[in-house]
């Protein structure tokens, strides 16, 4: 299906999600003009699903004119049929890619998420950080930590599942690394799953505890330093009880 630069695009997010960085970015990195509504999270489930079809809650979400296109990989998808010049499936790598879209793209996704409420539990101060802000008062930790609260429950967050999240962590940054070697990622022209990783890493890289596993890692200056600009969000390390982090 084919479209032209003119037709209008529209890209549905809500503050701080990664995944609709990976979307903003690529279309940056594309040079295309595109309008950004921004929703209110937790709020934004009706007015998605009212754009984009029954039973779809979540950003990101792209109109292509009157075509709404939802979920990361199936906007990848369509951008990659709206700019083929881009090669963001190059031929010898689609089958991978598309793999690890389904698969280590989506993990690393979710754990980031995990990863940064979960510390964010311990250290709720630094909520506003994430907006570019200073280190919250007593006023707004109360309220950062009714947000942090309502999100474990959203997310089905635990102190087990952060800690076992934190096990998982160097066993999926070693599966980007072999996406790198192979060639799926990691180049001179970035692939889609540049842009999905590298959203993903970007936010772990603002967890202090997990910092030095992200920045040690050949992804640090193949995905996240040629394709992202540095985020504000700042947790520092100590956050997570001790020993929970593998060194």
């Amino acid at each position: 299906m084919a479209t032209t630069q003119t037709e209008q695009l529209v890209l549905h997010v809500v503050p701080f999600s990664h995944p609709c960085l990976a979307v903003s970015t690529a279309l940056d990195r594309l040079g295309r003009e595109y309008e950004t509504v921004t929703l209110v999270s937790g709020r934004h489930g009706d007015e998605i699903e009212g754009l984009y079809g029954e039973g779809r809650r979540t950003v990101p979400g792209l109109l292509v004119g009157d075509e709404p296109v939802h979920g990361t990989a199936t906007i990848f998808a369509r951008l990659g049929e709206l700019h083929p010049e881009a090669d963001l499936y190059p031929e010898t790598q689609a089958e991978a890619i598309r793999a690890a879209e389904a698969g280590i793209a989506e993990d690393l996704q979710m754990s980031a998420r995990v990863l940064v409420f979960g510390a964010l539990h311990f250290r709720p101060e630094s909520m506003a950080t994430f907006a570019g802000g200073d280190q919250l008062d007593p006023a707004g930790v109360d309220f950062a930590i009714k947000t942090i609260r309502a999100t474990w429950r959203y997310l089905e967050i635990s102190a087990e599942r952060a800690h076992a999240t934190l096990q998982e962590l160097p066993g999926q940054l070693d599966a980007v690394d072999a996406l790198i070697e192979a060639g799926a990622a990691g180049g001179e022209q970035p692939t889609a799953l540049d842009f999905q990783l590298g959203s993903s890493l970007r936010l772990l890289r603002e967890i202090g505890d997990v910092r030095p596993l992200a920045e040690e890692r050949p992804a640090a200056a193949a995905i996240l330093d040629a394709w992202f600009e540095r985020g504000s969000g700042d947790v520092p390390a100590g956050a997570f009880p001790p020993g929970w982090v593998p060194r």
